[in-house]
């Protein structure tokens, strides 16, 4: 992980933390070889999962110390989620990582299991934001004194001002626990409007990640992800896809592209569809 903010606290014993590859500002690039060197002989594999805003410079470190050990066991995964939702993603991997799954299918779950992650922020403007598509009425509304807005960044984008008669953000048709971060902005809108809204079994409070405040260009903000929670549904989602063998680097995976070389699948036409979300789903409503 390329910052130590993204790394949430354990959901039980047995899941892994992650280890922190430095900007180039905080470490030599000798050292950070070494680390990286260090981390292959004691694990086998690395799958380096960073946000796409990181700095060009960092996201440079990362292929160069990769070139530099010339090595096929490090795998650099890029995703195009908010802070916090990068930082779910991080420690449903790590969940996955002590599952019989090989590297390469662990590598390219990272793709399937953010389409599972609803992450959104609340907003006293959207006069600075440029990751989510903003309309002019709503930039116009930004300045107006006390205007809140609800945003959802992914899986797919949404934006309402939040008002008596807004129709709630569209959310996940499993069940998730909430994560919430309080940044600068004091409304309890998230916990007692949202949460109900998606019927969220849990919600749980964390720290703004540090990056937020940039990604959604103001710190007066309240972010929030829902989530898949249970290791077991994790594990169904990501069983449920057909395993594939790179033809290039002979790495398997899931989906059509190896998260270690970046190659396409030869025959994507061979392919069939993952079955994952209907099954999610049938077995989330057959739950208790």
């Amino acid at each position: 992980m390329t910052s130590a903010d993204l790394v949430l606290p354990p959901t039980d014993q047995q899941t892994p933390t992650a280890a922190l590859l430095q900007a180039p500002e905080a470490q030599v690039l000798e050292l950070a070889i070494g680390d990286m060197h260090l981390l292959l002989e004691q694990h086998g594999y690395v799958i380096a999962l960073y946000p796409s805003g990181i700095r060009p410079e960092h996201e440079r470190r990362l292929h160069s110390i990769r070139s530099v050990l010339e090595s096929d066991r490090i795998a650099l995964v890029k995703v195009d989620l908010p802070p916090l939702g990068v930082a779910v993603l991080v420690r449903q991997l790590r969940q996955l990582s002590i599952c019989d799954f090989s590297p390469g299918v662990v590598a390219s779950a990272a793709r399937l299991l953010s389409h599972y992650i609803y992450a959104g922020a609340l907003l006293n403007s959207v006069a600075k934001l440029d990751r989510v598509p903003v309309s002019l009425k709503s930039h116009a509304r930004s300045w107006v004194p006390g205007s809140q807005f609800a945003v959802l960044a992914g899986p797919e984008p949404q934006l309402i001002k939040v008002g008596p008669a807004a129709e709630p953000l569209a959310g996940p048709a499993f069940r998730t626990h909430l994560l919430v971060a309080q940044g600068q902005l004091q409304s309890e809108w998230v916990q007692e409007t949202l949460a109900p809204a998606w019927k969220v079994q849990v919600v749980h409070d964390t720290r703004l990640p540090a990056d937020s405040p940039r990604w959604w260009g103001t710190g007066k903000l309240v972010e929030f992800a829902a989530h898949l929670p249970d290791l077991s549904v994790l594990y169904q989602l990501v069983a449920s896809v057909r395993r594939e063998r790179c033809h290039w680097c002979e790495m398997e995976l899931i989906g059509d592209r190896c998260a270690f070389c970046s190659a396409p699948l030869a025959t994507p036409a061979n392919r069939r569809p993952s079955s994952g979300v209907l099954q999610l789903e049938a077995g989330e409503r057959s739950g208790p």
